[in-house]
């Protein structure tokens, strides 16, 4: 494997879900925030306040963008090179990462459903984008 590459591909695919992941909760889910903050469902303020949560959010989602560069790179020795493997690798890190959670946020917590199903599409499509760049950049030595 293409240690170099790896890393590139878990940077490059970090800065990728890093937009997203922005796009959907500075953005999309803004005004349900704001809702579900004054209805009292969720925190008004963080518990860890904003520059630690934000910094520990996205050294986060640059770590999982390293699984999923790393797991894609393992992945193409069987299911071969290209965007075809990096979409099933993304599709499935993205459902372990943000599925199961999700579906119990949905479940037990008293947020609108859209709150747990955008944290989910966050999560998901996130690894599938991060993944897809991630091959985007790796080549073998």
């Amino acid at each position: 494997m293409n240690s170099k590459r790896i890393l590139i591909g878990a940077l490059a695919g970090g800065v990728a879900w890093s937009v997203w992941s922005t796009i959907v909760n500075m953005g999309i889910l803004k005004s349900a925030y704001m809702a579900e903050g004054s209805a009292g469902h969720i925190l008004s303020q963080p518990r860890y306040g904003l520059p630690a949560f934000l910094i520990t959010w996205f050294v986060t989602i640059f770590l999982l963008s390293g699984v999923a560069a790393l797991l894609y790179a393992v992945a193409r020795t069987s299911w071969g090179a290209g965007p075809k493997t990096a979409l099933k690798v993304g599709v499935l890190l993205g459902f372990a990462a943000g599925f199961p959670i999700n579906l119990s946020i949905a479940t037990w917590d008293p947020v609108v459903r859209a709150v747990p199903l955008w944290w989910m599409l966050d999560m998901w499509v996130g690894a599938i984008i991060a993944t897809l760049v991630a091959g985007w950049f790796y080549k073998d030595k």
